[in-house]
């Protein structure tokens, strides 16, 4: 018998209100018990990361979904920040954009992005992916134990 993993910590970067409610609600119609934080643009994100601010008591997350077109500091930035800070790289990113440019995706790998996925434009395609996403970081792949 295995046992049911765990709740796990999730932080979207989004900007875009829309894209924030549909991966709510994907969380919600799938009865996710996994918490969902949402920080809206690239120094949100770094902030949250490294605690700062309003963040000064964030958890750390087990799985990071990182929208490329941000403010204030793009996902690429963001991404390299993170893939470059030993405290942070065990962190697995997915990015979740709308481009499907072949040098964003290349740059992302190159960034070491755990995974690259084209939001589908479809509400309900959107619905799915979000919950494949969910569904393979928390029954499929073992992550690192919290500190």
């Amino acid at each position: 018998m295995t046992t049911p993993a765990r709740p796990i910590e999730v932080l979207l970067v989004e900007d875009d209100p829309g894209d924030e409610m549909i991966t709510r609600e994907a969380f919600e119609d799938n009865k996710i018990g996994n918490t969902l934080h949402v920080v809206r643009d690239g120094l949100e994100a770094l902030d949250f990361l490294y605690r700062r601010g309003d963040y000064a008591q964030a958890p750390t997350p087990d799985l990071i979904l990182l929208d490329l077109n941000l403010p204030k500091y793009d996902g690429r930035q963001v991404l390299e920040q993170i893939k470059s800070d030993s405290e942070l790289a065990h962190i697995p990113v997915v990015v979740l954009t709308t481009s499907a440019a072949e040098e964003d995706i290349l740059r992302s790998y190159k960034l070491h992005a755990n995974a690259y996925v084209t939001k589908p434009v479809d509400l309900d395609q959107f619905l799915s992916v979000i919950r494949q996403i969910d569904e393979f970081f928390v029954t499929v792949v073992k992550l690192p134990m919290r500190p």
